[in-house]
């Protein structure tokens, strides 16, 4: 079993983003510290790009942000290598395929594999187009994570069967963002991944309250927030992790 699994072993898991560089890595490394006492079972960092398709405004300014605040990839793999000497939970990467691609994706996984990241998370890389990272990743022992959208239909059966990690689950079309209700049949599509794999899946996209964790989770392994994280940081600045450790056992508390 991959480490990722680890987040689900004790019930319904509480998945944190957040954007590494926002304001700055201190205050990245606070707030995981943070989400991870309160209550928080994986923790998904996000490495900046300057044109992130998937994000919706708020976690768009974060990677503005980050990116003026002079963050780098290689800063953000010093920042997790020292990250790892205490924070034990399992943690991916979530970014671009074009910010592995021209790291040298073998230069940028064998990384990952170093400084202890478990998983990456690429959105905007078709499942069809992922042998360009797969085999690599299977070298280094690091899940690809796959996402699976409303709109994967007949396509859901043939990516759960390929899925490692776990499974990401994006809770409505369009981009990340809080949402006042989130209206797509999950069920339908839990319940094809269910018969294809084994693999644990959680629901992100639009999650910001407990009520809204508590339903998500009542369909899938739980839930993954951030645009709702990424809106205390903007708000609260260096001040943010106290907030965030707040929010997150919050959160955590209504998926128990």
């Amino acid at each position: 079993m991959s480490n990722i699994g680890k987040a689900f072993e004790n019930g319904k898991a509480f998945i944190a983003f957040i954007t590494c560089g926002d304001p700055d890595l201190e205050t990245t490394a606070a707030t995981v510290h943070a989400a991870v006492e309160n209550g928080a079972d994986l923790i998904e960092l996000g490495i900046p790009f300057s044109d992130p398709t998937a994000e919706g405004p708020v976690i768009q300014g974060a990677n503005i942000r980050a990116l003026n605040g002079g963050v780098t990839t290689d800063k953000i793999f010093a920042f997790v290598k020292e990250l790892r000497r205490d924070v034990r939970v399992p943690m991916v990467f979530m970014t671009y395929a074009n910010v592995v691609f021209s790291y040298g994706a073998e230069k940028f996984i064998s990384t990952c594999r170093d400084i202890e990241i478990d998983g990456l998370i690429l959105p905007d890389l078709p499942f069809e187009e992922k042998e360009e990272f797969q085999p690599i990743c299977d070298k280094y022992g690091v899940d690809l994570v796959s996402l699976i959208a409303p709109t994967s239909e007949n396509r859901i059966a043939m990516i759960a069967r390929e899925a490692e990690g776990f499974l990401y689950i994006v809770s409505s079309l369009g981009v990340t963002g809080t949402r006042s209700e989130i209206k797509t049949d999950l069920a339908s599509i839990v319940a094809v991944v269910r018969q294809n794999t084994d693999i644990p899946c959680a629901i992100g996209f639009g999650i910001s309250t407990p009520e809204q964790a508590k339903k998500m989770a009542g369909v899938s392994d739980g839930a993954i927030v951030g645009s709702a994280i990424i809106k205390l940081l903007e708000k609260y600045g260096k001040d943010a992790p106290r907030y965030v450790g707040e929010y997150v056992r919050s959160m955590k508390d209504a998926l128990r």
